[in-house]
């Protein structure tokens, strides 16, 4: 049974600045960023919006998207957020069927 505990997200501050960052606990994260004990980038920006969520099995491969993404300019990564979205409005809308 694999588990995908491996996580990249992205956060969309309240200046409207993007915060990619991995973790193994999203919850446990998101709070020691609102405690302003998480990345340096992300003090004193928040309240916080997660705006994408990727599941990886290994850290390897969840390490990998988040240096893919912060590669990205900030509209690429608008456009992966909404093709995201559209993915999983989708998948939600078959699931009503």
């Amino acid at each position: 049974m694999t588990e995908n505990n491996h996580v990249v997200y992205i956060l969309k501050c309240n200046d409207g600045s993007l915060y990619t960052g991995y973790t193994n606990n999203l919850e446990h994260r998101v709070r020691m960023h609102e405690e302003g004990k998480g990345a340096k980038y992300t003090r004193g920006r928040g309240p916080f919006q997660i705006v994408y969520v990727e599941r990886f099995a290994s850290k390897t491969e969840a390490m990998r998207k988040e240096y893919e993404i912060k590669q990205l300019t900030r509209k690429e990564k608008f456009r992966m957020i909404r093709d995201k979205l559209k993915e999983v409005m989708s998948h939600a809308d078959s699931k009503k069927l």
